[in-house]
């Protein structure tokens, strides 16, 4: 029972500047600059009312920051200045700009303060992309 499975394998910590669009399964160590709540509404799913909500929230580390999109339990996680590990994140579009997403196949955990400062001054989410379709013939 000691063994590892063979489909586990150990997480590759990406930096914030190496996130490119439409890539998955990015795995970062970040701090919370900021959260905004975004969409705070009541869902009525049957006996209970469900409460969905999305937080926009700027998050960094040393090489760069990007909006983080957290949705209902994760909103609770992202507070200014704590740490998370996000697991299996992935790069959003909208409107042209990257947003950094953590679905039902990952994980956002709170982890002890890093030691690093965010780079402010670089924020991937400001950087308008437009995505060119190219055929090949």
């Amino acid at each position: 029972m000691a063994e590892a499975k063979p489909g586990m394998r150990k997480p590759v910590f990406t930096k914030v500047d190496q996130l490119r669009p439409g890539t998955t399964g990015h795995t970062l160590t970040v701090k919370v600059v900021s959260t905004k709540m975004v969409l705070q509404k009541g869902r009525p799913d049957g006996p209970q009312v469900r409460q969905m909500r999305i937080a926009e929230c700027l998050i960094g580390d040393e090489t760069g920051m990007i909006v983080f999109t957290a949705r209902n339990d994760q909103v609770d996680l992202m507070k200014p200045d704590s740490t998370v590990i996000l697991r299996n994140a992935k790069i959003d579009m909208f409107k042209g700009s990257m947003r950094l997403a953590v679905d039902k196949w990952g994980r956002v955990e709170v982890t002890e303060p890093a030691s690093f400062t965010v780079k402010e001054d670089n924020n991937l989410s400001l950087v308008e992309y437009e995505l060119v379709n190219v055929v090949e013939e």
